[in-house]
């Protein structure tokens, strides 16, 4: 494990929002593991510094500026919102409405041809990442990166676009009709955001 995933898992651990018991995730499947990042990200301390981390990682990437981050609501908005900072950019965030369709609400909008990066705070199967990129580019932005602070895909959710996080994890994941935890009748959580 590098020093800093490892650094990054160790202040997961440290705040308790490292997690182990039976979830369910906003992809729908089920997980003995879970990383609240809303618990990390309660100290600003903690979130300027993996804020700062990942904008270093996307300006690695892009090696352009970029004018807006974007997020989804509700993980992202903290994170986004630091990683704004350390570029000069703003921050803005995608939410859900009434239909259930991602959007840009509260007076957000995106100029044609604006630069932009979509930040997450944990990624499973990137489909949250993937809906803001879509709304930013069907306004006219160019998406230049994507990042998370976790990726628990291990890499394999791919968004469209180049992407940054600063911990990589293999957590298991297990589509509800074949999850022995349910099996095993351990109570299941529901911890995300959206419920």
């Amino acid at each position: 494990m590098s020093e800093a995933k490892e650094a990054v898992l160790e202040l997961f651990e440290r705040t308790g929002g490292y997690l182990r018991g039976h979830f369910l995730l906003t992809s729908g499947l089920h997980s003995p593991e879970y990383l609240q990042c809303a618990v990390v990200l309660q100290y600003p301390e903690h979130a300027a510094r993996l804020g700062a981390r990942l904008a270093a990682a996307l300006a690695r990437l892009v090696r352009e500026p970029v004018s807006v981050v974007a997020s989804p609501a509700l993980g992202g908005i903290v994170i986004g919102h630091e990683v704004a900072r350390a570029l000069g950019a703003r921050a803005i965030f995608a939410e859900r409405d009434s239909s259930g369709a991602m959007t840009l609400r509260r007076g957000f909008r995106v100029e044609a041809g604006e630069r932009a990066v979509v930040v997450e705070d944990v990624v499973t199967t990137g489909g949250s990442t993937r809906e803001v990129i879509e709304v930013l580019r069907a306004a006219g932005a160019e998406v230049a990166a994507a990042g998370s602070i976790i990726d628990r895909s291990g890499g394999r959710a791919q968004v469209g676009v180049p992407q940054a996080a600063l911990a990589t994890l293999e957590v298991v994941t297990y589509p509800p009709e074949d999850c022995p935890l349910c099996r095993e009748g351990v109570p299941l959580v529901k911890p995300g955001s959206r419920r």
